[in-house]
């Protein structure tokens, strides 16, 4: 019998296809050398698109509990999002003038990449990280952090103790929330009567024209038009008053929001604008999500005809990277070791271990130096610039890097 899913933010039904990955496993899942030789778990990869509301979204097969309580991402290991996170950090100061009377929240604060920022400021922070291992980080460079899931039941406990937001951040954490509902109800619980939400995921729109399939995976529970956004804020009593295109992780929205009752933020017009493109394009229409799986099967068939090329002309390849979005494309695409040797990461989290699924092996980025492939294949592909500045002394021995998403281009 075929199971029924049900839409987490209205409710309905889930019957159409956005797109079907086949089996893959979490991609967050980093192998040790131990369970190399034992059972690893794989689970559908199967995406839905809401008639009714329109939320992109898979099905959750694991409790959050599972993935997200010792987690392998560590956010300070990328100097572009640093930057991006100093930078966001002054433009609220500047523009709504927090200050050492305000208390600054971060949901899914990670390693305290971004409330260091604040705190250097001399503005109050807290941060609230369910993995406890990423959460230690963040306790070990001086950012108190609560580790716990936020949801209404911590929402209220922190508004019990007087912990209210006078920001609330919330950076690539959305998409990661089983129970959305609960999540932005928590919100509107502990966001002081005048204060301000500001949220960062990446925007539906481009996996789509940009064919980012790869940046769905089973971490990644929902997939956000501004559209659908918009309603899931409003229903929950919340108005989103501006939003910013951002070009982080390959295009993503920043969304700011206070309480409906709040009349002090006035509509911007980028919200009307943003609302406009994508009626034009086609957001609350079905045909809109229906050809994208298609695009996505015949990505694949281009990625595997350049690798199946490269080998017969016995052209080496190494990867750079072990980010999730990898995990997906290397497990959809059947990619394994025998078509890349290795990728090296420069997270010691990462290093010594197996990619899941494929069980490329992860190594420092001294071991490209060491082998000196023809090829350099970067799976971060959103941070390609940045690698390609760290990495550029392959080109000493005439590598070259290559990248798959939204197509296969040699650069």
């Amino acid at each position: 019998m075929k199971t029924e899913h049900i839409c987490r933010f209205c409710g309905n039904k889930l019957t159409s296809t956005f797109v079907d990955l086949g089996v893959s496993p979490f991609a967050n899942s980093y192998v040790r050398e131990e369970q190399l030789c034992k059972m690893e778990p794989f689970f559908p990869l199967h995406s839905y698109v809401c008639e009714k509301c329109f939320l992109v979204q898979l099905p959750e097969f694991q409790s959050s509990d599972n993935i997200f309580s010792d987690y392998a991402y560590f956010s300070s290991y990328s100097e572009s999002w640093l930057q991006h996170a100093k930078n966001y950090s002054d433009l609220m100061v500047d523009r709504f003038g927090f200050d050492s009377g305000s208390l600054v929240i971060e949901i899914a604060s990670n390693d305290g990449y971004l409330l260091q920022y604040f705190k250097e400021k001399g503005i109050t922070v807290l941060g609230i990280e369910p993995a406890k291992n990423i959460a230690q980080a963040a306790q070990g460079i001086g950012i108190p952090t609560l580790v716990k899931f936020f949801g209404v039941q911590t929402a209220i406990e922190l508004s019990d103790d007087n912990k209210s937001a006078d920001l609330l951040i919330g950076n690539n954490v959305l998409a990661h929330v089983p129970d959305i509902n609960d999540f932005v109800r928590g919100m509107k619980i502990i966001l002081k009567p005048l204060g301000i939400i500001t949220m960062e995921f990446p925007h539906l729109m481009h996996l789509v024209e940009e064919n980012q399939f790869d940046t769905i995976y089973h971490e990644h529970f929902s997939y956000f038009s501004f559209t659908t956004v918009e309603n899931i804020f409003s229903s929950h009593g919340l108005n989103i008053f501006e939003v910013d295109e951002l070009p982080t992780h390959g295009g993503s929205l920043r969304i700011y929001a206070c309480h409906s009752e709040n009349a002090s933020q006035s509509i911007s017009r980028s919200i009307t604008r943003l609302r406009d493109i994508e009626k034009g394009k086609g957001f609350t229409r079905m045909e809109f999500y229906s050809s994208f799986a298609e695009k996505v099967k015949e990505t694949k068939r281009k990625i595997l005809r350049f690798l199946i090329d490269a080998k017969q002309e016995g052209k080496t390849i190494a990867g750079y990277g072990a980010p999730a979005k990898g995990n997906t494309l290397l497990n959809y695409c059947g990619i394994r070791s025998d078509f890349i040797d290795y990728t090296v990461d420069r997270s010691p989290h990462k290093q010594g271990h197996y990619l899941p699924g494929t069980h490329i092996p992860i190594y420092h980025p001294d071991k490209v130096k060491e082998t000196k492939p023809d090829y350099l294949l970067i799976l971060p592909w959103n941070l390609k610039k940045e690698i390609m500045e760290q990495m550029s002394h392959i080109r000493d021995w005439g590598g070259k890097f290559v990248v798959l998403i939204p197509e296969v281009k040699i650069l």
